[in-house]
């Protein structure tokens, strides 16, 4: 049997994470989950995918939500909990996967085949990707960034013990400016391989 490989990727907001953890499923030929993981379990649990995406990894809203003998009643948390029940499914079942976000790197840290790894960008990079992807000016893009850099750090903190972005809590925080995309997936990938040898 092939060892299993699970490949986290955390990610800033613009920095291109979302595509080099693309890249990296279509080098190692692994299923790649993102969003789309929600479509999987709506799906399975004959849920509207709207309804759940637009919880995808929000915090808890405290003030509209309380927690009763270990229910919560709160949709950013049913939801998360979904998404992490399902990533460690597909874990214990033996699969072979890349997962960007979703708390991954701590949800899934007691398996050994675990690669984690945050992607940082210099502002000016994601600034730049931004204003191209959205066709917004460097202004809104740059509150964009923040916006969604916020809310993914409030989400990670909530839910984990280890701090959002922290380079201790991954295999390998690296700053995909200086080498582009391919680049950084060029390092990723060595690293990975030289490190499940």
């Amino acid at each position: 049997m092939e060892k299993q490989l699970i490949i986290s990727v955390g990610r800033e907001f613009g920095s291109g994470g979302h595509e080099i953890a693309e890249i990296l499923a279509k080098r190692f030929s692994l299923p790649f989950y993102d969003r789309n993981l929600l479509d999987e379990i709506a799906n399975e649990k004959a849920l509207e995918e709207h309804d759940l995406h637009q919880y995808d990894e929000l915090p808890r809203n405290v003030l509209a939500s309380r927690t009763v003998r270990g229910y919560s009643n709160s949709p950013e948390e049913v939801v998360a909990r979904m998404q992490f029940d399902f990533l460690r499914k597909k874990a214990l079942e033996g699969e072979s996967f890349v997962a960007v976000g979703r708390c991954s790197e701590d949800v899934l840290k007691e398996f050994d085949g675990l690669v984690s790894f945050f992607i940082i960008a210099d502002m000016e990079t994601k600034l730049k990707r931004i204003m191209r992807i959205r066709g917004i000016s460097e202004l809104e893009a740059e509150a964009v960034i923040r916006r969604h850099d916020k809310k993914r750090k409030a989400y990670h903190n909530y839910y984990c013990q280890t701090k959002w972005g922290d380079a201790r809590n991954y295999d390998m925080a690296i700053n995909c400016s200086k080498l582009g995309m391919e680049g950084t997936a060029d390092i990723m990938e060595q690293f990975i391989r030289r490190r499940n040898q």
